[in-house]
């Protein structure tokens, strides 16, 4: 069975292939939604889109294993591409194109390692490229 690690969390979990990350993450009791640098998590807990894509809140940086999880759908694309109405989730995706994910759309295929609640960093390098 595949393992996801959390190392924020320094969690590791055995979960069924074909899992989704954040249904494991809620059962391992690992928070997803953070808010804004951890402005609002408490009530993001309760305000989410409840896994349907639509709040971006529970996105993840995957470190380690993106080969092991579905490839990105049109609508995660939308989601982090197109800042049209909600910017947060597409401000996260700034400088790390190739391994911010919504967890509520990966399915998990094999050992991953996970950062949940990555920063938002509105001062970095790459925001004004």
């Amino acid at each position: 069975m595949p393992v996801i690690k959390f190392t924020k969390e320094q969690k590791e979990i055995e979960v069924p292939e074909g899992s989704d990350l954040r249904s494991a993450a809620i059962k391992a009791g690992v928070n997803l939604y953070a808010g804004l640098n951890g402005f609002g998590a408490g009530l993001n807990k309760y305000l989410n889109c409840h896994g349907l894509g639509q709040c971006g809140m529970c996105r993840v940086k995957i470190t380690k294993g993106m080969e092991n999880i579905t490839p990105m759908g049109m609508m995660e694309k939308a989601k982090f591409k197109v800042p049209i109405p909600d910017p947060l989730p597409a401000l996260a995706y700034i400088g790390n194109e190739e391994t911010m994910r919504l967890a509520c759309y990966c399915k998990i295929q094999g050992d991953v390692e996970v950062e949940t609640w990555p920063e938002i960093d509105l001062y970095g390098e790459n925001f004004f490229s």
